[in-house]
């Protein structure tokens, strides 16, 4: 089956009309007629009725019309990647990943020099929407997240910390362990709704410590403000978020043993697996002295 005569079939379905359609076709009318009837032997059905006074779709035709636009566009998207070969990346941000974002974007060039690199903030759940539906091209996240059409690789390990109040009487230890945060006032948790795979993932951590789960806090900024504000309740956060936020307010106290939290890089799941190796790899753990860490 050609391109070709699905091309004639839809320009004739378009105008119902063969003469309309070969001039749009700038070729003969019986080179048209000549490609929809070999389609149609070809698929051993009768896509349009004709008659002196009207051409007609038949409900077949209907049925292929649909699936030769899809063809057509898919042929289209080939020959596009072709002629204009992705300098582009377009990569879906978290808060606080500055030095993790710097690393990998310099990786990522290092390997491809000419690549251009578009960032987008944008709240977690249309994060991943945003690489499911294609207007995203990856993106990174705190946790494990799911969704429809992603594919999912954990890339690095995040080390947390425990964020209170300077009026909280925890707030001058130098570590702290969950159990004695969980005995001290409630966890302060991230909205479920605003962050599915990082409340999970802090969920999974408090939950064993038998911490009672207080208010959500807000995101961003806003988290360090609120436990400003709240004198028994307590976080966790990525080691040295609060203190680069500048807040005079609270104090961040290493866990006493250390605690970590999954990175993970989004994709589509029609991503190809060398090419999400690569991506993966630029963003996978390493030093991270002297980058940004907020």
């Amino acid at each position: 089956m050609e391109l070709r005569g699905l091309r004639y079939f839809v320009t004739v379905a378009e105008e119902l009309h063969f003469g309309r359609a070969a001039e749009r076709l700038h070729i003969v009318q019986p080179a048209v007629s000549q490609q929809v009837a070999r389609l149609e032997r070809e698929l051993g059905t009768r896509l349009l009725d004709r008659s002196s006074r009207h051409v007609r779709l038949t409900p077949a035709g209907h049925r292929v019309l649909a699936a030769a636009r899809e063809a057509l566009a898919a042929a289209e998207r080939v020959h596009a990647a072709v002629d204009a070969p992705a300098t582009r990346v377009r990569i879906g941000t978290a808060p606080g990943l500055t030095g993790r974002l710097e690393l990998g974007l310099r990786r990522l060039q290092e390997c491809s020099p000419d690549l251009e690199i578009q960032l987008f903030d944008l709240p977690v759940p249309e994060r991943l929407a945003a690489v499911g539906d294609g207007r995203l091209d990856l993106a990174v996240a705190r946790g494990e997240p799911v969704g429809p059409g992603l594919v999912v690789h954990r890339a690095w390990d995040e080390q947390l910390s425990a964020v209170v109040s300077d009026r909280n009487p925890l707030a001058r230890r130098s570590s702290v362990r969950l159990s004695t945060l969980a005995g001290s006032g409630p966890f302060r948790p991230p909205c479920r709704d605003t962050d599915p795979p990082w409340h999970a993932a802090l969920a999974g951590i408090v939950a064993p410590a038998g911490a009672r789960v207080g208010r959500p806090v807000g995101v961003g900024e806003a988290v360090v403000a609120e436990m400003g504000a709240d004198r028994t309740g307590w976080t966790l956060l990525p080691a040295g978020w609060a203190a680069a936020s500048g807040a005079s307010r609270v104090r961040e106290i290493p866990l006493d043993p250390p605690v970590t939290v999954t990175g993970s890089v989004v994709a589509p799941s029609s991503t190809t697996a060398a090419c999400l190796a690569a991506v993966v790899d630029a963003f996978r753990d390493a030093d991270l002295t002297g980058l940004a860490s907020a």
